[in-house]
């Protein structure tokens, strides 16, 4: 858990988050969200679609990314800071750093992907670029909404 406290700011963007699960939990998908922030604004939002895409890539924070980089006009988000319900993966950390963003809030840990804390700590890749990371916010909503999920896909 994070020792970072988290702002009312920090709160809303993750709520905004929660919201974008909560879309793809009703088109089928696994319910992860993603916003992408900078000077306290929106930038671009998202949900998992790899399943109605037919996308291996069209995870929340990539599609939130790049929704992110055609408003700014520029794939470098410096200084932009990403709320996610669900600890990234490999891939999306990758998508992260060379995005350059400041900052990845997330809510639950991902002990099986999970690529900033879980699986590996993104401190001890030799990447170019470093990245703040807080975890835990609004961690018990952002589990129930997954648990919900897959028990409802078990039966």
């Amino acid at each position: 858990m994070s020792d970072i406290a988290f702002t009312a700011a920090d709160r809303r963007f993750m709520e905004a988050a929660l919201e974008q699960a909560q879309a793809a939990e009703r088109a089928g998908e696994v319910p992860i969200g993603a916003v992408v922030v900078a000077d306290g604004r929106v930038l671009g939002a998202s949900f998992n679609q790899p399943i109605g895409a037919g996308d291996p890539t069209a995870h929340a924070e990539v599609l939130a990314l790049r929704e992110a980089a055609r408003a700014r006009g520029n794939y470098r988000l410096v200084g932009a800071s990403v709320y996610v319900t669900v600890e990234p993966c490999l891939m999306c950390v990758g998508a992260l750093v060379n995005a350059r963003v400041a900052r990845v809030v997330y809510g639950v840990a991902e002990p099986k992907w999970g690529a900033l804390r879980s699986l590996l700590r993104l401190e001890d890749l030799r990447v170019n670029h470093r990245v703040e990371v807080a975890e835990g916010l609004l961690a018990d909503d952002c589990r129930r909404l997954l648990v919900e999920f897959f028990r409802s896909k078990r039966g």
